[in-house]
């Protein structure tokens, strides 16, 4: 599995119907980061872009991952494959209580 950084850019103005999308927009990708297939997901504090590091063994299932976001007919974003993606999490295991 490969690991690809999606630059996305926001509309300059969210619009009501843009903003009726986040709460849709919210629930896909945490499920999306449950499966695994979304590690990361950042929005700047001008709230201009979005970061989002997707695991995926192809360019195309990036896209189609970005184009099942309830947000996607309002934005325009690029890909980058990644050589590697450090993590703090990745270097200290989460340890179940159970």
């Amino acid at each position: 599995m490969t690991q690809y950084l999606v630059d996305i850019h926001l509309p300059g103005s969210i619009t009501d119907e843009i903003a009726s999308l986040i709460p849709f927009q919210r629930t896909r990708v945490n499920a999306l980061m449950s499966e695994g297939t979304i590690s990361d997901y950042s929005l700047s504090m001008d709230r201009s872009k979005l970061w989002v590091v997707v695991n995926a063994a192809t360019e195309d299932d990036v896209r189609s991952v970005i184009a099942s976001f309830p947000i996607f007919p309002f934005i325009q974003f690029t890909v980058h494959e990644l050589m590697f993606h450090n993590s703090v999490r990745l270097l200290h295991p989460q340890f179940s209580l159970n």
